[in-house]
């Protein structure tokens, strides 16, 4: 888990690795994520935390086993910010074999932490 940012590795981001499917591919993109959260001066709170690493957790399970979401309409989400969106979209881009659609899906969790500052 080198790599990751210490505050937030805390005890429930640990419990949620441990319960993942694929720990290594987990762990590689949560430090991915959380260099992109970082350098987008992006501060969840432990709850969004936990919600979002979940979230990441289930996204490395889809991408690994092919499994895809239902379409979104992108309209849906046109309140959210570029960089949300981007975050997002570089997320998708390194796991890899994901939907269009986990990319809206998860900016929302970026979006929301936006919010926090």
């Amino acid at each position: 888990m080198s790599g990751m940012d210490e505050p937030w590795l805390t005890e429930d981001v640990q419990k949620v690795l441990r319960e993942a499917h694929h720990q290594a591919e987990t762990a590689d993109a949560l430090a991915y994520v959380f260099k992109l959260m970082r350098q987008a001066e992006i501060e969840p709170t432990e709850l969004q935390l936990v919600i979002l690493i979940n979230h990441v957790s289930e996204m490395v399970d889809r991408s690994i086993t092919g499994e895809q979401l239902p379409a979104v309409e992108p309209e849906m989400f046109a309140g959210v910010s570029p960089v949300a969106l981007n975050i997002a979209g570089q997320l998708v881009n390194h796991l890899g074999n994901l939907s269009d659609s986990e990319k809206y899906v998860v900016s929302i969790h970026f979006e929301t932490a936006l919010q926090n500052s």
